[in-house]
């Protein structure tokens, strides 16, 4: 126990963090394909559609993502299908990430000024046109900044994932805890390795807000 050094720590830990990244990026992109599908929804759907994308915004926004997984973990597993810790943790921070996406998603839409409708409903465009060729390129602009900052919240939220038994960096150090028995050292490498993965990524979102701010008309 006493042989592990600090480059024994350290080198384990990197390569658990390889999976918090790829699972970061599963529930982002994942997400945000699924937020697209329901901004479309509840942009152009009916009111009984609009209620229900937002009350599928507000269940997961609600509910803590700790108790989303455990439901993802043991809920699949109740329909018969045998169910691993890294399909449960891809699903339920897939589903987390698209509720908060389509929210940050809809509320830049809605900053549009109206009068951006109306002109281009003047203009004899379809619904369609309208996003594509007026509405969408102004609340990409505006969009790029909190769903980059996003993605900082959904790198920490894999942490929680290790309750489910999912093998990532938080995970990876508490079992390597257990055997060296230097828990400081250990969760203080885990703290500076998410710092690693998520400073940079909030200073790329100030830096785009800075920069759509600047832009801006």
């Amino acid at each position: 126990m006493g042989e592990f050094t600090l480059w024994d720590i350290l080198r384990n830990l990197l390569l658990a963090l390889r999976w918090t990244v790829v699972l970061s990026l599963i529930a982002f992109v994942g997400g945000g394909i699924v937020g697209a599908l329901l901004l479309a929804l509840r942009l152009r759907g009916g009111r009984l559609t609009e209620k229900l994308t937002a009350g599928y915004v507000q269940l997961f926004q609600g509910t803590p993502l700790l108790m989303q997984l455990f439901l993802a973990y043991f809920g699949i597993a109740l329909l018969g299908v045998e169910v691993s810790a890294w399909t449960a943790a891809a699903v339920a921070l897939t589903l987390y990430t698209s509720a908060f996406l389509t929210e940050i998603w809809r509320g830049c839409v809605a900053a549009i000024p109206r009068g951006q409708w109306e002109a281009s409903g003047s203009l004899a465009l379809g619904f369609g046109e309208q996003l594509r060729h007026v509405i969408l390129p102004q609340a990409v602009r505006i969009a790029i900044a909190p769903t980059v900052g996003f993605l900082v919240q959904v790198i920490k939220g894999t942490a929680l994932a290790s309750v489910i038994g999912f093998v990532e960096v938080t995970k990876a150090g508490s079992m390597i805890a257990n055997v060296t028995f230097r828990p400081f050292t250990v969760f203080a490498c885990v703290a500076l390795m998410y710092f690693a993965l998520c400073f940079p990524v909030s200073l790329y979102a100030r830096h785009l807000e800075r920069k759509t701010r600047g832009s801006r008309p």
